[in-house]
């Protein structure tokens, strides 16, 4: 197991450049099954849970090449759909929570699709219900089978017209999207999620010949067509890491410049953090996230303590929520973060508790930080990383706590952040891959 040795406490200074948005490299990888043509993806980020994706579309007989360092072409020219009941998939496809997205278009291409139980961070319950009604909508059969925790979805005839999403599922809202892509009759997609990816992939499978309007709306509607040309296609930067280095440079009391954000893509990210008082300033397509010795958290008019939530797009993606808690710790002032998602994202606050942040876990859904202000610093210590977001904010911790902090499971943070050890020592760090 490889893990992480931090010596905190020092100050970074220089740029940094986000990996192309992960979340969008799996939708979109994915959908390069729905055609028999080329397809080129820029700014793919270099990271581990992408490189199981390709593997497995390699392995299902798509044809990949790496034609730089970030970008790739995909041909779904000879595929073999067998390869999906191979005990090998099985393995595979259980480390991997995006290989769900397979089953939307394999479905609508060759009319069958089986996944095994997915894999990825442990953050809760990350039911598939939605993705699989839908499915069934569309007028696919499903079966489970519970012995070996495989699911298998077929249906040659797609033409269900009007699906009502139970949740606001942004992959659940792009697998059924895909599958949905050839079936004959006009459907009608609502409750969708409008996230970026979910906006990204749309604009991929319209430049293919796909007809969907709707987009950047909770309703979608796609006239089926019957056949899909090749495109090409750039990722998005990802959002995620954006923010998770703004919330390094306030807790290091660092300089740092963010380059090429696609800052009108960032919805309400930039705001998020200023309401806990860091500063940050837009500078052309950049971000320039000023050195401050304090920060002051904001408070609501009426004087009550602030809280940051996560909300469906446009509002605040989960997945920032450990990163602006973790910035929370040496803030002045008090926030509650409330995590309406996933039940278990915040149980990794016990180690910042244990580092000496002042933290009170209400319940698992909600937060309360009390800032220490830069007055006392976070102690080093052993940790172990539980999934990919808790991993980068307890880095960040690390960071600026006083002496050599441990960071073990560091799996967990490479299948999200690129190369992040090397990117952030660059910049003044000096983390150790043990």
């Amino acid at each position: 197991m490889a893990s992480f040795q931090i010596e905190g406490g020092r100050v970074l200074n220089g740029e940094l450049t986000p990996q192309g948005a992960k979340n969008e490299a799996l939708q979109v990888i994915c959908a390069t099954l729905l055609t028999s043509e080329e397809i080129r993806i820029y700014n793919v980020p270099d990271i581990s849970d992408i490189k199981v994706l390709i593997d497995i579309i390699s392995r299902l007989g798509v044809t990949v090449r790496r034609i730089s360092k970030a970008s790739y072409t995909f041909q779904a020219k000879n595929i073999e759909p067998n390869y999906l009941l191979s005990d090998e998939f099985k393995e595979k496809g259980t480390k991997l929570r995006g290989s769900v997205m397979l089953l939307g278009p394999l479905l609508a291409r060759f009319g069958e699709a089986y996944i095994p139980s997915p894999g990825g961070d442990k953050i809760g319950r990350r039911r598939l219900d939605t993705h699989f009604n839908g499915f069934k909508k569309l007028g696919a059969e499903f079966e489970y089978n519970e012995k070996e925790e495989f699911y298998m979805v077929k249906g040659n005839n797609l033409n269900g017209t009007y699906i009502l999403l139970e949740e606001a599922s942004v992959t659940g809202t792009a697998n059924i999207l895909m599958a949905s892509i050839t079936a004959k009759v006009k459907k009608i997609l609502y409750n969708a999620a409008c996230e970026r990816y979910v906006q990204q992939l749309c604009k991929m499978l319209n430049k293919m010949g796909a007809k969907i309007s709707g987009i950047a709306s909770n309703m979608l509607i796609i006239n089926g067509v019957k056949y899909l040309n090749g495109c090409e296609h750039r990722l998005l930067p990802d959002m995620i890491e954006v923010g998770s280095f703004i919330g390094l440079a306030a807790m290091t009391k660092s300089e740092i410049t963010i380059k090429n954000v696609k800052y009108e893509q960032l919805g309400v990210i930039p705001d998020a953090f200023k309401r806990l008082g860091i500063k940050l300033r837009r500078v052309k397509d950049d971000i320039l996230v000023m050195q401050q010795d304090n920060y002051t958290i904001e408070t609501f008019m009426d004087g009550s303590i602030m809280t940051i939530a996560d909300a469906p797009w446009p509002g605040l993606t989960p997945d920032l929520l450990s990163v602006l808690l973790v910035a929370a710790t040496q803030a002045k002032g008090s926030v509650l973060i409330h995590q309406k998602m996933f039940e278990s994202r915040l149980f990794f606050v016990d180690r910042l508790i244990y580092m000496g942040a002042q933290i009170i876990l209400c319940d698992p859904h909600r937060a309360t930080v009390i800032g220490l202000n830069h007055e006392i610093k976070l102690r080093a210590s052993i940790m172990i990383s539980p999934d990919i977001r808790a991993g980068i904010a307890l880095l960040i911790a690390a960071m600026s706590a006083n002496g050599t902090s441990i960071i073990h499971n560091i799996n967990q943070i490479d299948r999200g952040y690129q190369n992040i050890d090397k990117r952030l020592n660059k910049i003044g760090a000096k983390i150790l891959r043990i």
